[in-house]
C-alpha cells in the first residue's frame, strides 16, 4: 500500500465490523484497505484484535460522511 495515496479512516475494534464497513465503502466504489494486527506474541488474529481501515486520500470525506452514518445507524 503507497502510503501517500492511502489515509487512515478509522480504527475499529473487531473484524466483523470492519468488514461491513468495508462492503458499505466498496458500494459506494470507495477502494478499502484493512490491516489487522495479530495479538502479541501470537501469529492468530482475533475477532477483538483492531482493525486499521484505510481509503483513498482523494475517497476521504465521502468516506467519512459514510463513517459517520455507519456509526449512527
Amino acid at each position: 500500500m503507497d502510503q501517500m495515496q492511502y489515509a487512515l479512516l478509522t480504527e475499529i475494534l473487531g473484524r466483523w465490523k470492519a468488514d461491513i464497513l468495508e462492503s458499505l465503502l466498496r458500494s459506494e466504489e470507495i477502494d478499502v484497505v484493512l490491516i489487522q494486527d495479530s495479538v502479541a506474541g501470537s501469529t492468530q488474529q482475533t475477532s477483538f484484535t483492531p482493525v486499521k481501515v484505510y481509503v483513498p486520500r482523494a475517497s476521504l470525506k465521502r468516506a467519512r460522511d459514510l463513517l459517520k452514518s455507519f456509526e449512527e445507524g
